[in-house]
C-alpha cells in the first residue's frame, strides 16, 4: 500500500476507533485521522452514567491515555463534518476547512429518536447517547422535581437510574404491556418490570405519550399521556429507540435508507467510501438472527476489525457469529446468546425456565425438537461468553450444555452457585443426571487445593 494513503474515519466510537487500531496493526505506512466533533478522545458510551451519578469524572471514561494516539500515529481531529463532496474526496467542516482522502469510513453512530411529539424540542426535553446530551442533562436537572421518561429500552432504564439515584422522582412511560417486552420473553419482563418498581420507580404499562407541555419561558411543566392523564414534571427523557445519524449524507449521492447502504465488505454504492457501526444498514441481513442495522456495541467492534482487515488489503467479509449481547437493568446484569426472541413457535421450539425464589435471578435456554439448545438469557449472575459461544456453534444438546453449566460460572466467589438449582430443575423437567459434589463445589469456589 502507497505511504501517501490517506484513510478518514468519521466518527470516533467503537467501531470507529476498532477499525483505526485494527488498520495500523496491519499497516505501519498508512495515514490515519479520526475525526468527532463529540470529542477529541475515544471515550466510554457505556460508562456516561456513572460521570452523570459522580462515580468517575469524563476522564476516567477513556480507555486509553492520551499519548496513545500519537505513538500510534492516529491523528485526531475534533471537528463537525458539514458536508462531503465525493466526486473529489473532500470533507468540508462546519469551521470552513476542509480535507481531503483515499478511502472515508462513515462511523456516525447514532442519535435518540423524536417522533414529532408536540413540545418535543421544549428546554428540558433531551435523548441521552452523545457526550453532549450528558452535559446537557447535568444542566437541565438542577433543579428538578420531577422527571418524565419515554420509552421502555436500555437507555431509558439507564436514564431512569441515573435520575433515581440522583433522589427525583421518575415516572417510567412504555407503551408495551411489559418492559421490552418486544425483545424479552413474558417471565424475564416482569422480572424486570418487578425491579424497576421495588426501585420506587413509577413504570406505567401501555401507556404513550401524547404532549410535552410548555411553561411560559418555553421550558417544560408537564406531559399528557394517551389517556389523559397530566403529568407535571420539569425533565422529559426521550428514549424510545435511536436512529441512524446520518443527516448530513441525505440528499447525496450516497446510497442510504434507514443507514448508509453497504454489503459485507461495508461498501458503500460510492468507491473508496465505507460505512460501519449504528449507521451502516445491510442491504440483507448478515444472518437469519440478525438485523440490517445492528446497534450493539460489541458488533460495531466486529464491524471495525473486520474493516481494519479490508482496508489493509486482506479479502475477508462480514461473519457476525453467535448473537451476544449485555446489560443492566438497575443492578440485575443481564446477557443474551444465540436466539431467544421474545415469542416463539411452542410446536418447534422447547423451552427451559429457571427463576431463584428471590425473582432477581433467571435463567432461560431455548432449544430444537432434538434438543438442541438454540440459546440462552441469563438474569442476575455472570456466565462466560466464550462457553455459550462453542455450545451454540457446535449445537450441543441442552442436556449436555446444563450438564457441564458449573463451567460457564464467572467470577464464582462473587456469584452463588445458581447453576446446581438450574440443573436441578432442569433435571425436573426434561430428565438427566448432574452431580455435583460438595468437595468439588469447594474446589471450584475456594481453589483446588482445598
Amino acid at each position: 500500500m502507497s505511504s501517501n494513503r490517506h484513510v478518514v474515519i468519521i466518527g470516533n466510537g467503537i467501531a470507529g476507533i476498532t477499525c483505526a487500531r485494527q488498520l495500523r496493526k496491519l499497516d505501519d505506512s498508512v495515514r490515519i485521522t479520526v475525526i468527532s466533533g463529540e470529542s477529541k478522545y475515544f471515550f466510554s458510551r457505556t460508562a456516561l452514567m456513572y460521570v452523570f451519578m459522580g462515580h468517575m469524572k469524563f476522564e476516567h471514561t477513556q480507555p486509553y491515555e492520551n499519548w496513545f494516539w500519537e505513538k500510534n500515529r492516529i491523528e485526531l481531529k475534533e471537528e463537525w463534518v458539514k458536508s462531503i463532496d465525493f466526486s473529489t474526496n473532500n470533507l468540508l467542516f462546519q469551521s470552513g476547512e476542509n480535507m481531503s482522502y483515499d478511502d472515508l469510513v462513515i462511523a456516525t453512530g447514532s442519535k435518540p429518536n423524536k417522533f414529532g411529539w408536540p413540545g418535543e424540542d421544549l428546554q428540558g426535553v433531551q435523548g441521552l447517547y452523545s457526550k453532549q446530551d450528558l452535559e446537557l442533562m447535568e444542566e437541565n436537572t438542577r433543579e428538578v422535581q420531577r422527571a418524565v421518561i419515554v420509552g421502555g429500552g436500555l437507555i431509558g432504564i439507564e436514564m431512569a437510574e441515573m435520575l433515581a439515584y440522583k433522589k427525583i422522582p421518575v415516572t417510567f412511560l412504555v407503551r408495551e404491556s411489559g418492559f421490552w417486552s418486544n425483545i424479552l420473553p413474558k417471565e424475564e419482563s416482569e422480572l424486570v418490570g418487578r425491579h424497576i418498581r421495588e426501585h420506587h420507580i413509577d413504570l406505567r404499562l401501555n401507556e404513550e405519550l401524547e404532549e410535552i407541555i410548555s411553561d411560559p419561558n418555553a421550558r417544560v411543566k408537564a406531559i399528557r399521556t394517551k389517556s389523559g392523564e397530566e403529568i407535571q414534571c420539569q425533565f422529559v427523557g426521550l428514549t424510545a429507540g435511536v436512529t441512524p445519524s446520518i443527516d448530513f449524507l441525505r440528499n447525496t449521492d450516497l446510497e442510504v435508507n434507514r443507514g448508509v447502504k453497504i454489503d459485507f465488505g461495508f461498501r458503500t454504492n460510492i468507491p473508496h467510501a465505507y460505512a460501519i457501526g449504528d449507521c451502516a444498514e445491510f442491504h440483507e441481513a448478515p444472518a437469519t438472527d440478525r438485523k440490517q442495522v445492528e446497534q450493539v456495541w460489541y458488533t460495531g467492534r466486529m464491524h471495525g476489525e473486520t474493516l481494519g482487515y479490508i482496508l489493509s488489503g486482506n479479502k475477508v467479509t462480514y461473519k457476525p457469529g453467535i448473537w451476544f449481547n449485555s446489560a443492566k437493568f438497575l443492578d440485575i446484569e443481564y446477557q443474551t446468546y444465540g436466539t431467544v426472541p421474545a415469542k416463539w413457535d411452542t410446536e418447534n421450539v422447547k423451552s427451559f425456565y429457571w427463576e431463584h425464589a428471590d425473582g432477581k435471578v433467571a435463567f432461560r435456554m431455548l432449544m430444537d425438537l432434538e434438543g438442541k439448545i438454540l440459546g440462552v438469557n441469563n438474569f442476575g449472575f455472570r456466565l462466560r461468553h466464550e462457553f455459550f459461544d462453542q455450545a451454540i456453534k457446535e449445537k450441543w444438546e441442552g442436556s449436555k450444555m446444563i450438564s457441564k453449566l458449573d463451567k460457564a460460572n464467572f467470577d464464582p466467589e462473587f456469584f452463588a452457585p445458581y447453576y446446581i438449582e438450574v440443573q436441578k430443575a432442569f433435571k425436573s423437567q426434561f430428565g438427566g443426571e448432574f452431580k455435583v459434589s460438595k468437595k468439588t463445589f469447594i474446589q471450584k469456589l475456594f481453589g483446588a487445593n482445598v
